[in-house]
């Protein structure tokens, strides 16, 4: 490489298009899995288990929390990915 004429290559510019066509792929994905009347249901019994509970319980183990939390993001990201789904 020989300066930041380098780093403006097509190469990135179709990375960048195929990471956005993937990203958007599982967005649509996440829509039609959960977009139906029973994934409708799943999804809202994932957020009942997982989203609407407390994250730390007095008496527990610290490290708890930080394992519901990564339970909860998991749904969430289900989520946000549905919603943008509907975006696109």
């Amino acid at each position: 490489m020989s300066g930041w004429e380098d780093l403006d290559n097509s190469d990135q510019t179709e990375d960048r298009r195929e990471v956005t066509q993937k990203r958007e792929d599982l967005m649509r994905l996440c829509l039609r899995v959960f977009g139906s009347e029973d994934g409708q249901k799943l999804l809202e019994w994932l957020r009942e288990i997982y989203v609407d509970v407390p994250v730390a319980v007095p008496g527990t183990d610290p490290s708890h929390a930080f394992f519901a939390e990564g339970q909860r993001n998991v749904v969430r990201d289900l989520i946000a990915r549905i919603n943008q789904a509907r975006k696109l």
